[in-house]
C-alpha cells in the first residue's frame, strides 16, 4: 500500500486525502520508516503538488498536533512569518511597533540552524530574557502588555518537526510545495487570525530566484485563505544583509535603535512596509494611514518604550546585552563606491565566529558578529573602516573581493 502511494507520486499522478493520510499519519505513528518517507518527498520534490493535496496536506499537518486558540484575547490577531536571511532582525522591531498601536501580537519564533541565530537565539542574548512560556503566561502576558514572543510549544504541528528533520537530509527543502505546507500549518495552528509574510529571495536567503519566491508566497497566500485566514506578502532582496549588524546581541543593539528612531536605511524600510500591513489588518483601515501611524509611534517613543515593557515582562534587561570585546577592523583597500555586499558570505563569517549553528546541538556565542559600516551605494575612500568584527582580534577575510564589491 505505501510502496503504491510512493509510485504513484514518482508516477506524477495526485495522491488522493486519504492516500496522503495514511502515509502522513503512518509516519507520525512510527509505522512509515524514513526510507519510505524520503523516496515520497524527493518524488514530491520533483513532480511537485496539485493544490488540492497541498490544502490536504496543510490540514494534516495541522492535526498532527495542537492547535492554539486564542479567541479570549479581545481583538484581531495578526502574525508575521519571514523566511529569513542573513541579518533578519523584523520580528524584534516589528512586534513592539504593533502593540503600541494596540493590536495583540502573539509571536510564536524558532532557533536558528545555520549561518545566524533564529528569533529566538536574539531575544536570549539578551540576560534573564524568558522564551519558553506556558499557554498561562503567554495569555497573562498579552494582557499585561500586549505583546509576546516565546517559541513554539513542543506539540505544534509534531508532524512539521519530523518531517523537516528528514527534509534537510534529504536535498528536499528546497521543495516550494512542502516549505508552504511547513510555514502555514505552522501560523494557522498559531490561532492566528490574519498573516503578514515577509517572503525573501537572493543569495542570503533560503530561496535565491526572486521568481521562486513569487511563486511560494502566492501559494501561501493561497492556503491561509482556503483556511479562512486573510494573508499578504512582500517579496524583499537578500543579496546583502538586512541591516548592520549580524550576529545575536548585535543584532537586538539593532533593533532597538530602529525603534529609537536612530537608525534609516533597508531594515527600516521593511519593518515599516510589513508593520503597517499588520496594522492595515488588525485595524481594518487602509495602509496609508496605518504607514502614518507606524511612523509615528517610532518618532514619538511609544514603539520603543513597548519593546522595553515586553523585555522586562518576560525578564530580560536590555542594558545587560554584551558583546564581545575581541575586535578587529575591516579597512578597504581602494577608494570607489560599494557596489555588492554578500549576504551569503557574511553569513559564513558570522557561522564561523560562532553565532549561528552547524549542528543543532551546537551552542551559539551571543556577543560575536559583523557590524557593517557600508551600505550598497555608500562612496569609500582607502583606509576606510567598512566593518567591525567582534569575537576576533586578529580576523582577516580570506577573500575581501567575495564579500565587499567595491568599483
Amino acid at each position: 500500500m505505501i510502496v503504491d502511494i510512493i509510485d504513484k507520486k514518482r508516477l506524477g499522478l495526485e495522491l488522493e486525502t486519504d492516500e496522503l493520510k495514511t502515509i502522513f499519519n503512518g509516519y507520525l505513528k512510527g509505522d512509515v520508516p524514513d526510507y519510505q518517507m524520503s523516496s515520497l518527498l524527493m518524488a514530491i520534490c520533483i513532480n511537485g503538488m496539485s493544490e488540492r493535496e497541498i490544502f490536504d496536506l496543510t490540514k494534516i499537518f495541522i492535526d498532527s498536533g495542537e492547535v492554539l486558540d486564542f479567541s479570549n484575547i479581545p481583538g484581531i490577531k495578526v502574525d508575521k512569518h519571514s523566511t529569513g536571511g542573513i541579518g533578519d532582525k523584523t520580528t524584534l522591531v516589528i512586534v513592539p511597533i504593533v502593540a503600541s498601536l494596540k493590536i495583540p501580537v502573539v509571536k510564536m519564533s524558532g532557533r536558528g540552524l545555520g549561518y545566524t541565530g533564529g528569533t529566538i537565539d536574539k531575544l536570549e542574548s539578551i540576560p534573564g530574557f524568558r522564551t519558553n512560556l506556558s499557554d498561562q503566561e503567554i495569555f497573562s502576558s498579552v494582557s499585561k502588555v500586549g505583546a509576546v514572543i516565546t517559541s513554539q510549544t513542543k506539540n505544534l504541528v509534531a508532524l512539521d518537526k519530523m518531517v523537516y528533520a528528514l527534509r534537510d537530509v534529504t536535498a528536499t527543502v528546497s521543495s516550494i510545495p512542502l516549505i508552504a505546507v511547513s510555514i502555514m500549518s505552522k501560523k494557522i495552528a498559531s490561532g492566528a487570525d490574519k498573516i503578514m509574510l515577509d517572503v525573501k529571495y537572493g543569495n542570503g536567503a533560503l530561496i535565491h530566484d526572486k521568481d521562486d519566491a513569487l511563486k511560494l508566497a502566492q501559494l501561501m497566500k493561497k492556503i491561509g485563505e482556503y483556511y479562512g485566514r486573510e494573508v499578504r506578502y512582500i517579496l524583499s532582496d537578500m543579496n546583502m544583509p538586512l541591516g548592520y549588524n549580524i550576529g545575536n546581541s548585535l543584532e537586538v543593539i539593532e533593533a532597538a535603535q530602529v525603534l529609537k528612531n536612530n537608525v534609516r536605511g533597508h531594515l527600516f524600510d521593511v519593518c515599516v512596509e510589513l508593520a503597517s500591513n499588520m496594522v492595515s489588518m488588525g485595524k481594518n483601515i487602509d495602509l496609508t494611514t496605518a504607514r502614518k501611524m507606524v511612523i509615528e509611534v517610532i518618532e514619538n517613543g511609544d514603539a520603543y518604550n513597548k519593546f522595553i515593557q515586553i523585555v522586562t515582562n518576560q525578564g530580560g534587561n536590555i542594558s545587560s546585552v554584551k558583546i564581545s570585546n575581541k575586535v578587529s577592523k575591516i579597512i578597504s583597500p581602494k577608494n570607489g563606491v560599494v557596489e555588492g555586499i554578500s549576504a551569503i558570505e557574511i553569513g559564513k563569517i558570522s557561522l564561523g565566529l560562532g553565532a549561528g549553528r552547524k549542528e543543532l546541538t551546537d551552542k551559539i556565542d551571543f556577543g560575536v558578529g559583523i557590524s557593517l559600516n557600508v551600505q550598497i551605494g555608500d562612496k569609500i575612500k582607502k583606509g576606510d573602516v567598512i566593518a567591525t568584527i567582534y569575537g576576533d582580534d586578529n580576523y582577516q577575510i580570506d577573500n575581501f573581493d567575495s564579500v565587499f564589491k567595491i568599483i
